[in-house]
């Protein structure tokens, strides 16, 4: 094989794992998501164009704060694909999250996307933990109104509300469905649940605490 065809065929597959690495883009001006088929592929399938209309592209509401009385004191108000037909195959979605005084989102990853976000009203502590190598580094910071942060794709991170009163913030996401990963609801609330072995060596716990854990209601904010 020549050094030429060698070079272009390393070009092709560098471009085709980069065009793969996001949620798909659009072959058309839109590609509404038909939730009412029970086709399954990657993303959705597309609604009749001729039976789109304006409501497919609209969501009302995220003025309307969240209920923050549960043991997080966190609310998040998604605006997915499953919320919005419209975002199908665009690559993007928001969030508006409302957080009680000292409320907070625990810490999560989100699979598919990044994450930028702005407060709107009152004070959070927000931060990130990079990967294993090197060293697990916290990268944290206060944020006030009209602050803005940014989570990279798939990366651990949380948000605090550290004021005695309400707070409001408004995220978006770089996927149509972002997913999300609550690390103590996925470790401890898996169902079935993860052999406590395995926790009590992975966190260098002991059976009873595990037990403990294992038995806690781990509650989904979204």
């Amino acid at each position: 094989m020549s050094h030429e065809l060698q070079l272009l065929l390393g070009l092709l597959a560098l471009a085709s794992s980069l065009a793969i690495a996001t949620d798909p883009t659009q072959l058309q001006d839109f590609c509404v998501a038909d939730n009412t088929s029970n086709i399954f592929v990657n993303w959705f399938v597309c609604k009749d164009p001729d039976l789109v209309n304006e409501n497919d592209f609209l969501f009302r509401g995220l003025n309307q704060p969240g209920n923050t009385a549960n043991q997080l004191g966190s609310k998040v108000t998604p605006v997915f694909v499953t919320q919005l037909p419209g975002l199908n195959t665009l690559g993007i979605s928001l969030a508006r999250i409302d957080f009680a005084p000292y409320g907070l989102i625990p810490p999560h990853t989100h699979p598919r996307a990044s994450e930028i976000l702005v407060v709107i009203q009152g004070t959070l502590a927000v931060g990130f933990v990079a990967s294993n190598n090197p060293d697990n580094k916290l990268f944290t910071k206060v944020l006030n109104e009209g602050d803005v942060f940014v989570f990279p794709q798939g990366l651990i991170h949380f948000q605090l509300n550290t004021g005695n009163t309400n707070a409001v913030s408004i995220s978006a996401l770089s996927s149509q469905n972002p997913g999300v990963i609550t690390i103590a609801n996925a470790v401890f609330g898996s169902k079935p649940p993860i052999s406590p072995y395995i926790l009590e060596k992975a966190f260098q716990l002991d059976e009873k605490t595990v037990d403990l854990l294992q038995a806690k209601f781990w509650m989904n904010n979204n």
